[in-house]
């Protein structure tokens, strides 16, 4: 089915929306959960909790695409249920992705900094449309589904050399990007 009429199922409060956002797009939304969770029970609420965060969000929101939207969603429940977990230990999930980009990427921590924030993420999209397709897709399978290099490189048949190579570079060319956009780190 398509997203349009999908998302006019949701309109219309018809509980087979539900069903339909599942069949479609539950196995990506689960993966991108398991990848930063690394727990599939954990995975599975929070991808029902996403359709029901949708739920709830349709209307008055009318997403343009679903999929991205579903995704942005299911990745923010996901890193607030991995927050929720981590007390003291620290292990190889979210923190390994966000200490790779902590040379290049800056922390806002402050309330006054929602402008930065737009500014960064503005200054992100333009790098991105900047990096090759191949480059492009190996930094956001990383550092926005949180796919493992392995799973990166297995996917593109190539080695992993190749996939850290590429996001060494990647993460290099991003500081020197933003150092220009004068975007403090």
């Amino acid at each position: 089915m398509e997203d349009s009429k999908i998302v006019e199922l949701y309109w219309c409060r018809d509980q087979q929306a539900i069903q339909e956002t599942a069949g479609k797009y539950g196995s990506f939304l689960a993966r991108i959960s398991q990848n930063i969770l690394r727990s599939s029970r954990d995975a599975e609420e929070c991808v029902n909790d996403t359709y029901l965060r949708a739920w709830n969000s349709i209307p008055p929101t009318r997403p343009k695409a679903l999929q991205s939207w579903l995704g942005c969603i299911i990745r923010n429940l996901s890193l607030d249920r991995w927050k929720q977990r981590q007390t003291d230990k620290r292990g190889g999930g979210p923190e390994v992705l966000l200490g790779e980009l902590a040379d290049c990427v800056p922390t806002f921590q402050d309330p006054e900094s929602v402008l930065e924030d737009q500014d960064l993420a503005q200054a992100l999209s333009k790098f991105l449309k900047k990096l090759s397709h191949e480059n492009r897709l190996i930094f956001l399978q990383r550092y926005w589904y949180g796919e493992s290099i392995a799973s990166i490189a297995a996917g593109l048949g190539c080695r992993e050399g190749k996939v850290k190579s590429a996001l060494f570079r990647s993460r290099k060319a991003l500081r020197v990007y933003l150092e220009k956009e004068e975007i403090s780190l």
